[in-house]
């Protein structure tokens, strides 16, 4: 199976509170809280680093996680936000701007 890139959408409005992370899209105010694993996947979503190294660097050493395990909930919650709107993803880099957070 192919990687996947994963990039924040625009316009957004996003903010960290005790390690979560609360989301709101302008466009259709859809609101979504991440989990601390959500949000550093969150964080690594830059369009040019695979999904696949955002787990296995950042999430799996940080939460102390099995690889296969981590990566399939990743692709679960990229899924998630993508539909949403939220997320971008592609089988290759993404090279459209991300916004800065509000």
């Amino acid at each position: 199976m192919p990687d996947k890139y994963i990039a924040r959408n625009s316009p957004l409005a996003a903010r960290t509170l005790d390690g979560e992370m609360l989301i709101m899209s302008v466009v259709d105010s859809t609101f979504v809280t991440l989990s601390e694993v959500a949000t550093s996947i969150w964080e690594g979503a830059d369009g040019k680093t695979p999904l696949s190294q955002i787990v296995s660097q950042r999430i799996c050493p940080e939460f102390d996680v099995d690889l296969n395990a981590a990566q399939r909930d990743a692709e679960q919650f990229v899924d998630e936000l993508s539909r949403c709107g939220l997320l971008l993803v592609s089988e290759q880099p993404i090279d459209s701007p991300i916004y800065p957070e509000s």
